[in-house]
Order: structure tokens, then C-alpha cells, then sequence
């Protein structure tokens, strides 16, 4: 993508916790784009993972919301001269001149009509139209019909496609549709440069489409008071079972269970854990080096 200055129209999520310095190079590295995962902030994280990625070209991304909260991290982030800025989940408008003014790119996704208008209203340089399929937050529109509607708002801005991508057949599909090249997640979560824990990706290569839910009982359970409209797209686990389509309940329980989850999370017990993945664990068999999955997508 001639904006974005890579040679291949692929560019890594950003997923926080997973979407590292390491792995972002090697997407980089392997003629994609790779955006480091500045999730819910962590300023030495960011700083680490800035560090392993020195030698190469890459970007971060973070959720809009959260970083309202913590602009800071923005400017920490401008310091190491990313080749883009993705936001995600909130209205942009605050931070989309400083992205500029530092010369970085701006990439904003965008679920449905409603938050495309709000994003071009901050002159994005790149849209990401993010379908249901994806893994972690999203909205409910599906890709197949949401990318060619964004498209029409203003032909003139590139359109990334995200969201059930994982090898040749959906890029070419999404290339079909319009999008000028796509966004992908889960696919990377089994690479090896990804920082997902072993046994985490072990399951997604088990794991198939069926086998996800959009539920928000991660959030409640962990704190985090997401807009309502974004879920997370996640693998079904014993904590799902209990407690998805019991959400007032879980609330209501919330002294007792907060501490087991945090316990299982740090034990990473993922019958408790999540694990953050979308639909196309479908069409994902093995854990590949990011080289590899960069090839088989987009050649």
C-alpha cells in the first residue's frame, strides 16, 4: 500500500498483549506493515517493545477510549516515530492532528456507518472496516456487506478489510470487495514471534469458527467498562459457560470472581483465561513464522 509505504497491502493488528515489538518487525520485515498492540497502556511495555522493533518499520495501535485516558502514551509513542497511529473504539478527533504534526500515518477502524462518519471526520489516512468475524472487540456488522458500504462514504480514502482473514482466500475476496489491502489478527496469534503463551496457541490451531462467542463477561469480570456496543470475539471456555447470557448475575458476583479469574489469568489457566479470537481459527492448522503466514496470505 503506496500510503502506508509497504511493499504488501498487509497490515498486523494490533492486539494488545499479543501484536509485540518482535512481531511486528517480522510482519514489517516480511513486506507488510506491523503495529505493535498498545492495548490498555503500559508505558515501559510500549517501551520494550518500541525496543525490539528499532531496526524496523512499524506503527502502533490503541483503543481510543483508553487512551482518552492516558493521552501520555501517545506522546511516548510519537517519540519513536511510527510509520502509523491505529485507533480503534471511540472518537478520534483529540488525537488525529498530533498524529499528524508528528508524521505518522492515521489508521482508523471502524464497525458500522455510525463510527466510519465519526472517523472521517478526522481526515484518516486509512480506514479499517472491521467485521463480526474478528477476534476480540468488534461490533455486529459483517464484513461482507460493511467494507463496500464504507467504501461508498468516501471512495477516495483506502479501506483495510479485517475480520475472518487468515490466508489467500479471504484477501482475495476483501481485494474483491474493494478493500485496498487487509487487516489481520488471529491468524498471527499462532506465529511464532507472537507473544500468545504456547498452550493459548495450541488451542487456537485446535479450535474452529464454531467455537467462538461475542460475549463481554471478560470485560465485566476484569474491569474493564468497555462501550456497550463493543463485545469480544473469544474461544468458549468453562468461564463462558457459566456466565455468558448471565451477565447481571456475574456482576453480582463480582468480589468472588474477580479474584478467582485473576488467579487463573496469572496461572494462565485458559479453561478460565481468555483467549481473544475470531472466526478464522477456522482455516488456521499450525503455528507458522510471520514470513510465512505474510506469504500464504498476500503472496
Amino acid at each position: 500500500m503506496n500510503v502506508l509505504g509497504c511493499e504488501k497491502p498487509l497490515v498486523l493488528a494490533p492486539m494488545g498483549s499479543a501484536s509485540g515489538g518482535a512481531l511486528a518487525a517480522a510482519v514489517s520485515a516480511a513486506g507488510g506493515l506491523g503495529l505493535i498492540g498498545g492495548g490498555y497502556g503500559d508505558a515501559d511495555w510500549l517501551r520494550e517493545q518500541f525496543r525490539l522493533a528499532a531496526a524496523a518499520r512499524v506503527g502502533i495501535g490503541f483503543i481510543t477510549w483508553s487512551l482518552a485516558r492516558r493521552p501520555q502514551l501517545l506522546d511516548l509513542a510519537l517519540e519513536h516515530k511510527p510509520v502509523a497511529v491505529m485507533l480503534s473504539f471511540g472518537d478520534p478527533l483529540a488525537f488525529a492532528d498530533k498524529v499528524r504534526s508528528a508524521g505518522a500515518r492515521l489508521i482508523l477502524q471502524v464497525q458500522d456507518l455510525e463510527t466510519a462518519r465519526q472517523a472521517l471526520a478526522a481526515r484518516p489516512d486509512v480506514l479499517v472496516a472491521q467485521g463480526t468475524e474478528a477476534g476480540g472487540h468488534g461490533g455486529d456488522r459483517s464484513l461482507f456487506t460493511l467494507l463496500p458500504s464504507v467504501k461508498m462514504l468516501n471512495p477516495g480514502v483506502p479501506v483495510l478489510a479485517a475480520g475472518g482473514i487468515a490466508d489467500r482466500r479471504g484477501f482475495e475476496a476483501a481485494r474483491a470487495l474493494g478493500a485496498e489491502g487487509v487487516l489481520v489478527g488471529t491468524r498471527f496469534l499462532a506465529s511464532d514471534e507472537s507473544l500468545t503463551a504456547p498452550h493459548a496457541k495450541k488451542r487456537i490451531v485446535e479450535a474452529d469458527g464454531d467455537a467462538t462467542v461475542r460475549t463481554t463477561v471478560f470485560d465485566i469480570v476484569r474491569g474493564y467498562d468497555w462501550p456497550p456496543k463493543f463485545t469480544g470475539r473469544a474461544l468458549r471456555n468453562r468461564f463462558t459457560g457459566a456466565w455468558h447470557g448471565r451477565e447481571r448475575e456475574l456482576g453480582q458476583n463480582l468480589s468472588l470472581e474477580k479474584g478467582r479469574y485473576a488467579a487463573a489469568a496469572e496461572k494462565r489457566d485458559f479453561d478460565t483465561a481468555v483467549i481473544f479470537a475470531g472466526e478464522a481459527v477456522d482455516l488456521i492448522d499450525s503455528v507458522l513464522p510471520a514470513r510465512e503466514i505474510v506469504r500464504r496470505i498476500c503472496g
